[in-house]
């Protein structure tokens, strides 16, 4: 799974999130960073107002929170996500010893990266054609 700091980092780069049904997020710096949320249209849904998307908790008493700002949120893509954010510029996913190296094209350059988990390695990938 998609780490906090380099979901964050992710976020500082520029990629934008527009939340959706099913996608992961985290509460960070709350002392919530360990409970990884997905939005589900029957209990935790966005909700569009004029000052910005808010994101509603329904019937989770036991927390105490009905709702975050959505930039309070810390998105967590998901690796179709990340793949999806790579665009033209990815080329493969392949198995290496230890992990997963993903290969990229970034400004006619081409790049991989390596880590241990796939959807790690697909978030490096992004984090660096974000910043290139």
């Amino acid at each position: 799974m998609m780490s906090i700091g380099l979901a964050k980092q992710l976020r500082d780069a520029g990629l934008r999130w527009t939340p959706a049904a099913g996608d992961r997020f985290v509460v960070a710096d709350r002392d919530m960073d360990e409970h990884v949320l997905v939005i589900a249209e029957m209990v935790i849904e966005v909700d569009e107002l004029p000052t910005g998307r808010l994101i509603r908790f329904n019937g989770t008493t036991e927390w105490a929170l009905d709702s975050i700002r959505e930039e309070d949120a810390v998105w967590l893509p998901r690796e179709s996500q990340l793949r999806e954010g790579l665009g033209d510029r990815f080329q493969s996913l392949a198995r290496v010893d230890g992990g997963a190296r993903v290969r990229t094209v970034v400004d006619g350059v081409d790049r991989a990266v390596e880590h241990a988990d796939a959807e790690q390695a697909y978030g490096l990938a992004l984090l660096d054609a974000l910043t290139r």
